[in-house]
């Protein structure tokens, strides 16, 4: 089940919001548990054993660590494998296979299996808790119940946020009553959300179609306006997914951490990814590149430190040599910003509308890299396939507009928490939310949705 079918939007959403205002406090967690298993399960239930796979290795794992004694960093070790033996076969084994043959001559040969929903997400989400237990950081959760409702809660389930037991544990252990306007203001969010993936990513995503289908019709207008409208894709299929599932965790009681802040208005590339997927950086900064010295241990040693966290990163998002070379393009960079331009007195005398464009430009050429770094495409957007065929330029230019609506909303700053509570805004951005949910279910009836870009990983 995903969030822009029409079964979750018009059954499923209503039906969990309104039994979990009327059940009684006790009933409410073993309800949001099958409901999250309902959700995970409804298009194929067999991949539900190994969201068990991983909660009861998790959990279990965790318990008998704790018991081990001087055996605790070897049960740990062992519960980390267990983890990742699963992510590795259904995500790597496939680009493993394709890397043998093509180094050693051979016809290794065998069908793909198929990609679990979000298995990156829960994977990731279930070992940061059984590290935390493993440093002493979070307490040991004893009830299954409670430990299941953590992993598995349907609004972040499939694509993030990669919430920390640590962050949420007190909501799980003492929940408080949901007041009805933390559920309308939820639902605000969740359908600006739904607005975000439906009219705006989905929306670029045709024209990013379209072009890939013949970049040489596309040629070099074409070709650079559909790598700027898969910028916009990418971020607002993946931004609205986040709006989406922290609108609902409110309307349920719960409070994650952002996973956005406005990326694009980014001066710098160390600050983008401050902003972008910030849970995902928080984690391998956390469990990855702080364990591996950080920048503690000299220059060189942070240089390394940062290339193989971003190879990692780039893995994490894609079993493709492209991925990994897209995480290796932020690693270097990143790499020399910070030994060439931050902290620079005359870099910081730059414009920040300049150094915001610098750094888009850079993301962008990632992005290029992420979509597949197609031959055809670098080609086209080096002016040599010419303007393009008039067919398909018009129609990339009658996206224009839209672009345009896409870039204000992503480079503008954001209004004023004190504006935003104000009684007179707070009714008007309800009714938006309302049109904005009808204009998405009209979107919906006549065009379908696209599948989100990071369930796959």
């Amino acid at each position: 089940m995903t969030f822009c079918s029409f079964t979750f939007l018009l059954l499923f959403l209503p039906a969990v919001l309104l039994l979990h205002r009327l059940l009684p406090e006790k009933a409410k967690r073993p309800f949001l548990l099958l409901a999250s298993l309902v959700f995970y399960g409804w298009g194929g239930p067999v991949y539900l054993l190994l969201l068990f796979f991983i909660m009861l290795t998790d959990w279990l794992g965790a318990l008998i660590m704790e018991k081990t004694g001087r055996a605790r960093k070897l049960t740990f070790i062992i519960i980390i494998i267990l983890n990742l033996l699963p992510l590795f076969f259904f995500k790597y084994i496939g680009l493993l296979r394709d890397t043998v043959n093509a180094l050693l001559g051979l016809e290794w040969s065998f069908a793909d299996p198929l990609l679990p929903a979000g298995i990156s997400f829960f994977t990731f989400q279930g070992m940061s808790y059984v590290i935390d237990v493993y440093r002493r950081k979070v307490g040991l959760q004893k009830n299954l119940m409670v430990f299941g409702v953590y992993l598995s809660l349907f609004p972040q389930l499939v694509a993030g946020p990669i919430v920390r037991y640590s962050d949420i544990e007190e909501q799980l252990l003492h929940p408080v009553p949901v007041s009805d306007r933390q559920v309308l203001s939820g639902m605000k969010r969740f359908c600006t959300g739904l607005a975000k993936k439906i009219l705006l990513a989905d929306s670029c995503g045709r024209l990013v179609s379209m072009v890939q289908a013949d970049y040489a019709a596309a040629g070099t207008v074409g070709t650079w306006l559909a790598l700027i409208a898969f910028s916009f894709e990418i971020f607002f299929d993946f931004a609205g997914y986040s709006d989406m599932a922290l609108g609902i965790g409110k309307a349920l009681g719960f409070t994650f951490n952002e996973n956005f802040d406005r990326p694009y208005r980014a001066v710098s590339l160390t600050d983008f990814w401050r902003r972008w997927h910030m849970s995902l950086t928080t984690w391998f900064k956390e469990y990855v590149y702080i364990p591996l010295g950080g920048s503690h241990k000299g220059t060189a040693r942070r240089d390394l430190n940062i290339m193989i966290v971003w190879a990692l990163t780039g893995l994490w998002h894609g079993a493709g040599w492209n991925f990994v070379l897209w995480g290796v393009w932020f690693g270097v960079l990143l790499i020399l910003e910070k030994r060439l331009l931050l902290n620079r007195k005359w870099y910081e005398r730059i414009p920040s509308v300049i150094r915001r464009l610098l750094t888009y430009l850079f993301v962008l050429a990632g992005w290029s890299i992420f979509m597949g770094g197609d031959k055809g495409m670098y080609i086209s957007l080096a002016g040599m396939n010419g303007a393009g065929s008039p067919d398909v330029l018009r129609q990339a230019l009658c996206m224009l507009p839209l672009l345009i609506l896409c870039g204000c909303i992503s480079f503008l700053p954001a209004p004023k928490k004190e504006w935003l509570q104000k009684p007179a805004v707070i009714r008007a951005g309800a009714v938006c939310a309302a049109v904005l949910f009808a204009l998405s279910l009209c979107f919906l009836c006549a065009k379908g949705y696209s599948p989100f870009v990071y369930f796959k990983f």
